[in-house]
C-alpha cells in the first residue's frame, strides 16, 4: 500500500519527468492537451508528475513508437488497459466472494447435518435392537407402551 501511495505522490517537476520519461518536456504539454496524461498541479499552477505518471509516459512512448499507434489509438488502449485492470480487480474481488458463500454454505450444511446426527444413538449403546426400536417408539408416541416385533419377540 505504501508503494502505490508514493507511486501517485506527484513530486516530479515537468523537465524532471520529461527526462525520466525519455521525452522532451513540450511533449508533456502535448499529452496532456490530447488527454493522454494528467499531471497534478501545485496551488501556483505548475505541474507536477508521479511516478505512476511516468510509468504512463513510457507506456505511451512504447505504444506511439515501437508499435505505431497514433495518439488518439494511444489513449483507446491505455483506456482499455486501465479497464481490464479494473475488471481483474472486481473478479478477484467476486470471486473471494463466492468462496466466501461457499464456504458458508458448506458450514451451514455440516452444521445441519451435526444437528441430525445428534438425533440419531448408535446401536451399540443399547442391548438389542428391539429395545432400540421400542425406545423410539415411546418417544414418537408419546407414552404408549413398546410396540410387539411379532411372533418371535420375547
Amino acid at each position: 500500500m505504501a508503494k502505490k501511495k508514493e507511486e501517485r505522490s506527484a513530486v516530479y517537476v515537468i523537465s524532471v519527468a520529461a527526462e525520466l520519461a525519455g521525452v522532451h518536456p513540450q511533449t508533456l504539454r502535448v499529452y496532456e492537451r490530447k488527454g493522454l496524461l494528467q499531471p497534478e498541479r501545485t496551488s501556483g499552477n505548475t505541474r507536477r508528475y508521479s511516478a505512476e505518471d511516468i510509468m504512463r509516459l513510457r507506456r505511451i512512448q512504447e505504444l506511439t513508437q515501437e508499435e505505431g499507434v497514433n495518439l488518439a489509438g494511444a489513449r483507446m488502449v491505455l483506456r482499455l488497459e486501465e479497464q481490464v485492470v479494473r475488471l481483474r480487480r472486481d473478479l478477484e474481488r467476486m470471486a473471494a466472494r463466492i468462496d466466501e458463500l461457499e464456504a458458508d454454505a458448506l458450514v451451514r450444511e455440516v452444521r445441519q447435518i451435526a444437528k441430525q446426527a445428534a438425533g440419531l444413538v448408535p446401536a451399540w449403546q443399547h442391548r438389542s435392537l428391539e429395545e432400540l426400536w421400542s425406545e423410539q417408539r415411546m418417544k414418537e408416541e408419546s407414552g404408549r407402551g413398546p410396540i410387539e416385533l411379532g411372533p418371535a419377540a420375547k
